[in-house]
């Protein structure tokens, strides 16, 4: 059971880990993983399970036409085994590095900025 929102933990493959993010494209998993990797945790990927399909609906007498269903894009949990992880404490507290050096910000996380550029903390400003 997670603190809060932002603390999560549950299983994955059978080994307890800490959520770094859900649904997350196979894209953003490498992303995540490489970084991850890098700063010295053990990354477990493993599908997200599909949403919950909505109840069927009942088909007029003589009706026969089927819908196809979408095919709803792949996605992915991404998780730690160091359960007591937490993404927003490890980007604020500045304790992920990229792997040129530079200390990861949120814009780099979040895949906004394609180099992190090391901010001087407000509270260090003369």
């Amino acid at each position: 059971m997670a603190i809060n929102k932002n603390h999560e933990f549950e299983e994955l493959d059978g080994i307890k880990c800490g959520i770094v993010e859900k649904n997350v494209s196979p894209d953003r998993v490498q992303f995540l993983k490489k970084l991850l990797e890098y700063n010295g945790f053990t990354v477990i990927v493993v599908p997200s399970p599909p949403p919950k399909a909505a109840a069927p609906v009942a088909k007029a007498e003589g009706a026969t036409d089927i819908a196809p269903t979408p095919a709803l894009p792949e996605t992915f949990t991404v998780g730690v085994t160091d359960y007591t992880f937490n993404s927003i404490n490890a980007i604020f507290g500045r304790l992920l590095k990229t792997p040129d050096g530079h200390v990861v910000t949120l814009a780099y996380w979040q895949q906004k900025e394609s180099v992190s550029h090391d901010e001087i903390p407000y509270y260090e400003h003369k």
